[in-house]
């Protein structure tokens, strides 16, 4: 099972349209709070996430809750634009987790270090005087690579 592990996210859109991903793929998907947002009907709503229901969905009160949960993923990639290694060079197995911080403010350092940087990887980015993807895009990319990865045996 591949996991996506959302820190902190602030949209609700975005945290909708990444469940009904998860859902899809039968990933498991861990928010880790705290969120920019309540999980309610109407948010859900708006992001079409009517496959909430049906979603293998975490919470865990902090990066701790996390750490503690004794399904959690067995190794975790931090996807950052400011990565090193590109996400082709990532080699991904089965029960890894990929990682993403919120909008508007990415992943904290500490994160970054608790990953380390031969787990930070970037979605290659042409334009790069840009900004980023936006995190659902991101999030859609990286997994869809990681279970290519897995279920092809790389």
């Amino acid at each position: 099972m591949l996991h996506v592990v959302l820190f902190n996210p602030e949209i609700p859109q975005n945290t909708g349209n990444i469940g009904r991903m998860c859902a899809i793929t039968r990933s498991r998907l861990h928010l880790i709070h705290p969120l920019g947002f309540t999980i309610t009907d109407a948010h859900l709503r708006r992001s079409g996430m009517d496959y909430w229901k049906s979603l293998d969905v975490v919470h865990h009160e902090n990066w701790d809750a996390f750490l503690a949960f004794p399904e959690r993923p067995t190794r975790l990639w931090l996807l950052t634009t400011k990565a090193k290694k590109g996400l082709w060079d990532a080699e991904f197995r089965d029960g890894d987790g990929l990682v993403f911080g919120n909008e508007g403010h990415g992943a904290p350092a500490w994160l970054h270090a608790f990953v380390g940087e031969d787990f930070e990887i970037k979605i290659p980015q042409p334009a790069e005087t840009l900004r980023s993807l936006n995190l659902s895009t991101a999030a859609g990319i990286a997994t869809y690579e990681a279970l290519r990865q897995i279920t092809r045996g790389r």
